[in-house]
Parts: C-alpha cells; sequence; structure tokens
C-alpha cells in the first residue's frame, strides 16, 4: 500500500500504432508536429450525489460470533444501500475467562471467518474488522486469556486477513478490554498492547493496523508525546494509525488525546496514507457542530463513521444545513444537510476537471491528459489498477488497455496503442482494485454529474472518432 501525495505528477505510456482519428470536442492545433489537442465536452463541476466509493463513508457495524465448529452473524444487514461494514468478532468461546474454553481458533473458525469476508467480496463490500473476547460485545471487562494465546489467536487470525487485502479496509487491534477498545483490562499494560501491535504488523501484509489512542503508538515506537512530531516514524510502523470511538465527544474525545491539538497533528501524518474513522458520542457535545468540526475532519482526513452511533449525533446533522459560516464547504453544498456533507467527503472524492485528448497528424498514437481534484476529507489509501475501454456506439466493448497503477495523483498521462475501424468510440478510465470472472471489484467514481457508468463500472472521459 502506498500514497502520493496529491501534487505528485506520473507518466504512462503504452506504444502506438497507426490509427486515424478525430475527436467531437473543442480542438486547437499544437506542438511542431502538427498534433491536436481537445478538450473533451464534459461536465467538470462536482456534482453534491454521493459517490458509492470503497473504504469509506457511513459504515453499519455486524456482530459476528466465532466458536469452536464456525461462524454465525445476520447476512440480511448486507445491502445495496452500504459498502462498508464494521465486523465486530466475538471470540469469546476461545478464552476461559469469557466463557469459553482457553485454546486455539479451530480451522472451522478460521474457515467460517474467511467465508464471511468471501461473502462481502462478492458483493463488492468492505470491512473494518475488530476482534474481542467480550461475549456478546455487552461490555465485559477482563474477558482475555492470558497474553501468550492471545497472540496466538492474533497470528492465526491474520492470515485470514492477508487473503482479502482489497476487502478489508482496516483492522481495529482491539482484543482488550469491554468491545474491544483496548481499555478496563487487567492485562491492558502498555507493554502488551505493543507486544499486541508488533503481532499484528509483523503477521499482516498490506492492512492498515489501527490502535485507540495515539499514546499507544507513541508506547509502540518508544517516544514521548512531545517528541512525536518531530520523530522520524520506522517503516514498519507506516501501517499503524488510531481509530476513534469517543470522536467528538469532549476536548480530550473521551481520552483518545491528552493534548488535542498536538495529538491530531501527530495522528493527521498517519491518516494522510491510513483510514481514521470511529463513532462520535454524547449528543451535547459542541464539537458536533458543522461549522466545528468540518475542519478537522479536514485535517484528521476523516473516512469513516458508524451511522448508527450516536443515532443522535447523525439526527443532529440531518437536520442542521451548511452555511456560509462553514468555511471548509464549498458554494455548491450551502443550504445542504451537514450529514450530506460529512457523508460525501469521508475519505477520497475525485472530481475530474479536465480531459484533453491530444494526437498528432500521423494518428500513431492517442495520448490522454487528465486532471482530478480531490476534494475529500481524505486521501487513497489503497492503489488501483488502471484500465482504458473503448465502447462503440452499439455499447459493447472494443479495445481494453491496461495502463499504469492509480495512487490518487491529480495528473494523469496516458499514451496508448489502437487498432480500431471507423466508427466512434466512448472512452471510459476504470479504476479497481481486482476481479472476479472478469467483473471489476471496488471500482472508483468520479464525483461528476453523468460521468460513472455503473454497468461497466467505469468513468466516462472523452469520445473519439476513428474515420
Amino acid at each position: 500500500m502506498r500514497n502520493i501525495p496529491k501534487t505528485k505528477f506520473r507518466f504512462f505510456s503504452v506504444f502506438a500504432a497507426a490509427v486515424v482519428l478525430a475527436v467531437a470536442a473543442l480542438c486547437s492545433a499544437c506542438g511542431t508536429d502538427g498534433e491536436t489537442s481537445c478538450l473533451q465536452q464534459l461536465d467538470y463541476t462536482e456534482s453534491t450525489e454521493k459517490t458509492d466509493n470503497p473504504d469509506q463513508g457511513f459504515y453499519r457495524p455486524i456482530y459476528v460470533r466465532m466458536k469452536e465448529d464456525g461462524v454465525s452473524y445476520n447476512k440480511n444487514i448486507v445491502t445495496d444501500n452500504t459498502r462498508l461494514y464494521h465486523l465486530r468478532v466475538d471470540i469469546s468461546a476461545f478464552s476461559a475467562n469469557g466463557g469459553g474454553v482457553d485454546e486455539p481458533l479451530t480451522q472451522n473458525a478460521l474457515q467460517g471467518f474467511a467465508e464471511t469476508l468471501s461473502f462481502l467480496r462478492e458483493r463488492n463490500k468492505n470491512a473494518i474488522v475488530r476482534f474481542a473476547y467480550d461475549a456478546g460485545y455487552s461490555g465485559k471487562a477482563d474477558a482475555e486469556p492470558q497474553m501468550e494465546l492471545l497472540l496466538a489467536h492474533a497470528k492465526q487470525f491474520c492470515t485470514v486477513l492477508n487473503g482479502f487485502p482489497a476487502t478489508v479496509t482496516a483492522l481495529e487491534a482491539g482484543m482488550f478490554g469491554p468491545w474491544g477498545e483496548m481499555h478496563t483490562s487487567a492485562i491492558a499494560t502498555s507493554e502488551n498492547k505493543s507486544a499486541l501491535i508488533e503481532t499484528l504488523l509483523t503477521n499482516t501484509e498490506d492492512t492498515p493496523v489501527l490502535v485507540r489512542t495515539p499514546k499507544m503508538i507513541y508506547d509502540y515506537l518508544g517516544i514521548s508525546a512531545n517528541d512525536a512530531l518531530s520523530a522520524e516514524i520506522p517503516s514498519e510502523a507506516y501501517r499503524l494509525g488510531i481509530y476513534n470511538d469517543g470522536y467528538l465527544g469532549s476536548s480530550s474525545d473521551l481520552g483518545t488525546y491528552s493534548d488535542r491539538e498536538r495529538d491530531v497533528a501527530f495522528v493527521s501524518g498517519q491518516s494522510e496514507h491510513l483510514p481514521y474513522g470511529g463513532e462520535v458520542v454524547i449528543p451535547d457535545s459542541p464539537l458536533h457542530n458543522i461549522e466545528t468540526c468540518l475542519p478537522e475532519m479536514y485535517q484528521i482526513h476523516l473516512s469513516y463513521l458508524n451511522v448508527e452511533w450516536n443515532y443522535e449525533v447523525i439526527d443532529k446533522w440531518k437536520n442542521s444545513v451548511v452555511t456560509a459560516q462553514c468555511n471548509a464547504a464549498t458554494e455548491n453544498y450551502k443550504g445542504k444537510s451537514a450529514f450530506t456533507y460529512i457523508e460525501n467527503h469521508m475519505g477520497y472524492r475525485f472530481v475530474l476537471k479536465n480531459a484533453t485528448f491530444t494526437y498528432p497528424k500521423k494518428a500513431d498514437k492517442l495520448k490522454i491528459n487528465l486532471t482530478l481534484e480531490n476534494v475529500g476529507f481524505g486521501n487513497l489509501c489503497k492503489q488501483k489498477l488502471a484500465k482504458l475501454l473503448f465502447v462503440d456506439s452499439a455499447g459493447n466493448t472494443i479495445a481494453e488497455k491496461s495502463v499504469d497503477v492509480f495512487n490518487g495523483e491529480s495528473e494523469l498521462h496516458y499514451s496508448v496503442a489502437l487498432n480500431l475501424q471507423s466508427g466512434t468510440y466512448t472512452v471510459y478510465l476504470q479504476l479497481y482494485s481486482e476481479e472476479i470472472n472478469g467483473r471489476p471489484l471496488y471500482a472508483l467514481q468520479f464525483a461528476n454529474h453523468e460521468i460513472y457508468d455503473s454497468a461497466l463500472q467505469a468513468n466516462r472521459i472523452g469520445t473519439i472518432t476513428v474515420l
């Protein structure tokens, strides 16, 4: 997993064969070889509609009970209306203190967990995952087994997570304490938390690992809170961030931060390339006010929240509007609900601002230049495979051209070969994570009007006519 700043340019090329083409767009001659540059006739403004993009947004929780013979959960919670889910995996059956038996996770239990992730993957859904020994996620303390067995359990479920890199948005470290929130446990010492962090980072490959407070990161790195901003983060901690289940509840986010300004500044450096989210709490907290929370949402790169908790805060956002006092908000959202603005901007949100097709007199290659603006709170945390599709007037995909991966750049430059018969073709850019039987999964949607084609799962970027 790698993040590239929005301002960095990358250039990709696939060399060409001859084709004669004209572009239905605004064109002008340029260059010494007589190249024609054509601005494509698209709507380059941001839509205020929701974009159903992977790894971000309001999630719904799913309680998953893991036992010796497998797992159980309510599959009906998974619907077309939600992309992101929070799997709260109960492993109390494998701890005597949790009401079960001290033993390793069984093969049937691990297979059941893998089938759960596969169920989500087949439906193009993402999961944030947390494990806990708190039976029923009911708030029970001191349910953990001895540390040796706890770490052995962690190593076991990491082998399953590694098989679903595109499906799993993040692993919330959990395991200690009520609800797996890493507090109120006799064994939740700084040393033991650091041992768990080390185990999770060592035994996962690309999965972000999130812990409950910045202090847990400071302790793991062996630095003081005051030194954190100037400390060099070692490569092994690149995937280490936090989840915040006390979000906007108080000046400290209910103990998440010991110094909000300092800790947010530190965490924002990690959340530039990692997910950050959790649950909003304490309905009467003034920090929920849209004028107050928006600037920090941008700073902290907010990417996900629980839509079910706290429902009073969620309703507050649904019943308040974006005003002129919300300096972070763009004009087209003025008068929209705070909920709409937050929902639309969690994580990344790419708007196509320019699409130009350029070709020389010989028409032996087509150059495509795209400009993107990310208006979301966060960045793209997972790279996407990229493919250009050429679709004829009957709606048939005639040609596909794979190009280099997309990491969230603001400028894309492609040079592609074509071998098309005479006709007009619509060009799409498909950005996705993987394929199942030729079907792209976890495709990225631009936030423009009438650009995304849900059937193709690709973004329309222009039109060419081959003579």
